[in-house]
């Protein structure tokens, strides 16, 4: 009708989608929504591991009503069984006739299957919409499950001349409460925040997810990189809810290790590597065992610039606060660094905000991000 203002019923699936982001791991966050006659009769978002799928979750909102309708997924449904029965087949029964998805899922298990199944059925498929949103969304479902490995965040707060602390290494607090609760946010999202052991020593930080809109559900996995046992058993990592993993060596003493597994932190020895640090890539490749599929990085400078150094990090989230600390300590990112600027590593797909007083940085080192599938 001239006038008429379109529903982007998509965007209305991706808002659903969200719903489910720090709850859901290590699936992935996918929403639905159900049209018939332009209007919306079922949406749904995906439940915790073991339980219904958006699309059944919509399924079941529209009833009977769903025959005929229109399915707008922001992920392929699935084609397999995993701790739940396929999707499509629920999708099949229930008489839909049009499915939109935004991102196919390029998993074995499902990579096209899930389209394949619904045509077959006589349901039309349309592919692609908000594609980017929606890969951006998953961005650590999608490289887990191809790689096995964690989606690294790399993130930190800089002055204007981007120092991390003051001379005395005071930096409580560069970024605004605005910030902050963002980061909160970012800790509730994901699977582990991480930090090296001379962030614990030098600010104590609780490492949980606590300013979160509706309250947190769950915590994050606190990792601390100490190769030689140097948290204090009194540190505040170790405490509260949550679990607290110590990727150590073995030149950790035995003292010190029983000390702090009698404070409550699990300890995880691993190779050392030149820098006689913790093996970073070996500890990735733990953390993905545990079904860790998103890793935040909070610092400190020498765990950030080996991270950096090894091409580990898939994206950077930087607060830059309007303030100048002056000095030449408190570098942001150690490590080897580069000899010429043209060798710099430069992010690209990039976003800036202003949050409060700050402004944000996000960005992502090198190419675009694999794809995945769900259970």
């Amino acid at each position: 009708m001239r006038g008429e203002v379109a529903t982007d019923y998509m965007a209305r699936a991706l808002a659903q989608a969200r719903m489910a982001l720090g709850h859901v791991s290590p699936n992935p966050a996918v929403g639905a929504v159900i049209v018939k006659r332009r209007n919306i009769i079922g949406a749904g978002y995906t439940q915790p591991p073991g339980s219904a799928h958006a699309e059944v979750v919509a399924l079941e909102q529209a009833g009977e009503a769903a025959r005929g309708a229109t399915m707008y997924v922001t992920l392929e449904p699935c084609a397999h069984f995993g701790r739940t029965p396929p999707c499509t087949e629920a999708i099949i029964s229930a008489g839909i006739s049009e499915v939109h998805m935004a991102l196919l899922d390029p998993n074995p298990l499902v990579s096209g299957r899930g389209q394949r199944q619904l045509e077959e059925a006589g349901i039309k498929t349309y592919l692609g919409e908000h594609e980017e949103e929606a890969r951006e969304l998953n961005e650590a479902y999608l490289k887990f499950i191809t790689t096995s490995l964690p989606f690294v965040i790399a993130k930190f707060a800089v002055s204007l001349d981007g120092k991390i602390a003051t001379k005395t290494g005071n930096s409580k607090w560069i970024s605004g409460p605005e910030a902050r609760r963002q980061v909160h946010e970012l800790r509730h999202i994901v699977d582990a925040v991480m930090v090296g052991v001379n962030t614990v020593l030098a600010d104590d930080p609780q490492l949980t997810a606590r300013q979160v809109k509706g309250g947190a559900s769950r915590q994050p996995l606190r990792v601390i990189v100490d190769s030689y046992g140097r948290t204090p058993p009194r540190a505040q990592a170790l405490k509260g809810p949550g679990t607290t993993l110590i990727a150590t060596t073995d030149a950790l003493r035995p003292g010190r290790a029983k000390a702090l597994k009698e404070a409550g932190a699990e300890l995880l020895a691993l190779p050392e590597s030149e820098e006689g640090m913790a093996d970073l890539a070996e500890l990735l490749r733990a953390l993905g065992q545990r079904q860790i599929t998103s890793v935040l990085v909070e610092g400190g400078g020498a765990l950030l610039g080996s991270l950096f150094d090894l091409r580990l990090v898939d994206k950077v989230v930087a607060f830059i606060a309007p303030i100048i600390i002056g000095g030449v300590a408190s570098a942001t990112i150690e490590g080897q660094g580069v000899e010429k600027v043209g060798q710099a590593l430069r992010l690209g797909r990039l976003r800036v905000e202003r949050v409060g007083d700050d402004v944000m940085i996000v960005g992502y080192p090198g190419k675009g991000q694999p794809e995945g599938t769900r259970e």
